[in-house]
């Protein structure tokens, strides 16, 4: 499973060479160069990608299959069910 992970985060990164990443405390390993993120949770075996557009909408795919549009702390979550979720600056609530 780590071998697809490490792949997929080469390829978000093969354009950005000057990315940072680190290992946290947790085994979360993070790469980011402020447009684009990456992740990789080695004890859930879970990545993540983000990226943000001229707009500034940050738009994040899990490698479960869920996807997230945020900004300014609001944003519509998908699950990979096809669930969606909703965050608005007075209600959330999911359907």
């Amino acid at each position: 499973m780590r071998i697809p992970v490490i792949i997929l985060l080469l390829m978000v990164f093969s354009s950005n060479v000057f990315a940072e990443c680190v290992t946290n405390a947790r085994g979360r390993t993070v790469c980011s160069n402020g447009q684009n993120a990456g992740g990789y949770n080695a004890r859930t075996g879970k990545a993540w990608k983000s990226e943000k557009n001229e707009a500034g909408v940050t738009t994040t795919q899990t490698s479960a299959g869920g996807t997230a549009k945020t900004k300014n702390g609001k944003g519509v979550y998908t699950s990979p069910s096809g669930k969606k979720c909703i965050k608005t600056a007075n209600n959330q609530g999911c359907n």
